[in-house]
């Protein structure tokens, strides 16, 4: 496609796989719906292989599902600047490469890509300009939960994909089945995916003392050492599965994305962090918690108690409120075992309710479509 724009997609990988893994969706989709032509540059290419098993970390640039990928070298080296260049999850742009964008003499648009968040500011600050020193106009972009902010990232035909995935038991059996897992009868299906949290070795008691028989799927992660502690091993490895009372734990291995997007669809309920795991809970019309990554000065509860209060909105007040208590408890890291118990009197709203949040979500349009839009209009 001759002149189509080009993005530059810059992403610093601080820890763990939520920075690389939003802006490797977000390159794809801009590429696949929208025909741009992107550039990733990646500072840890070894955390974008383990995203990308065709991918290589000695490899400067290559290209994968037409999104050309680069290595974003400490030293920088000369690079005709995009069209649009989005900063992700305020990582800052190589100053000689900011100096190009300010000689080029063509018009370039320049976007911050803020964290996600339901704070209510968000929305009076999100596009935005401010004015840097070099002369250009940088703008914020505020993913997030209303009509009014920058959306979340989801494809075209997920939820349908989703929605067919779970309309059929053998979608499931045939996913867990490869991972050397089945389902019994009668048996709830939990995933776990959360940084360190002592919270779940009370939560692991209450499934283990439930009255119905729990699956939960543990993808290989740093949560493991929490469920090890519990179990009293330690190093358990991918293909493992334990049981105690009516808990049954299944060490999974590391997912790509796609995978792990089914992996959500397979559960009935979902433990997620950060933000990328967490967009895609929301996707799969399931109840979830939310591990939120802690900051100093506990900030973090605000921005927890902000999206609660999008999230919870249209719930009865007694499993709003025991929904609530739950993901105190998760992110207090302690309570859980109680909290759990009681959560589970309203399954059958939470259910019905994560469902709703999902059509409110498909409502305020998507990621990818938003930023397409703010580019064609600034021009």
């Amino acid at each position: 496609m001759p002149g189509r724009p080009l993005w530059d997609i810059f992403c610093a990988v601080v820890d763990n796989y939520g920075d690389i893994g939003v802006t490797w969706r977000l390159a794809r989709q801009l590429v696949a719906e929208h025909g741009q032509a992107v550039r990733l540059w990646v500072d840890d290419l070894e955390t974008f292989v383990a995203l990308c098993p065709g991918a290589r970390a000695d490899v400067q640039c290559q290209v994968h599902a037409g999104v050309e990928v680069r290595h974003w070298p400490r030293e920088w080296h000369d690079a005709e600047p995009g069209d649009v260049v989005i900063e992700a999850f305020a990582c800052n742009l190589p100053p000689a490469y900011i100096q190009a964008m300010s000689e080029s003499g063509r018009r370039i648009l320049w976007l911050n890509l803020e964290y996600l968040s339901a704070e209510g500011w968000i929305k009076g600050c999100h596009g935005l300009p401010s004015l840097q020193p070099s002369g250009l106009q940088k703008y914020f972009f505020f993913p997030g939960f209303e009509a009014e902010t920058g959306g979340l990232i989801r494809e075209t035909g997920l939820l349908d994909e989703r929605r067919a995935f779970q309309r059929q038991a053998v979608s499931r059996e045939a996913f867990l089945g490869e991972r050397g897992v089945t389902v019994p009868d009668g048996t709830q299906v939990v995933s776990l995916f959360a940084y360190e949290n002592a919270a779940v070795a009370g939560w692991l008691d209450a499934l283990a003392e439930g009255p119905q028989p729990t699956l939960l799927l543990v993808p290989v992660g740093r949560v493991l050492a929490d469920v090890e502690r519990w179990l009293g091993e330690s190093q358990l490895t991918a293909g493992r599965q334990r049981r105690r009372g009516a808990l049954q734990i299944a060490v999974l291995p590391f997912l790509t994305q796609e995978e792990y997007d089914r992996l959500l669809w397979c559960c009935d309920f979902n433990a997620v962090r950060g933000e990328e795991s967490f967009i895609r809970a929301q996707w799969a019309g399931r109840p979830l918690v939310w591990h939120i990554y802690p900051q100093e000065e506990d900030a973090h509860w605000d921005k927890l108690r902000a999206f609660f209060e999008l999230y919870a909105d249209g719930l009865s007040t007694a499993a709003r409120d025991a929904l609530w208590a739950f993901w105190q408890a998760w992110n207090a890291g302690q309570g859980a075992h109680q909290a759990w118990r009681r959560m589970g009197e309203h399954q059958a709203e939470l259910v019905n309710h994560a469902e709703r949040w999902t059509r409110i979500q498909t409502s305020n349009g998507d990621l990818a479509a938003k930023l397409v839009f703010f580019y064609t209009d600034w021009l």
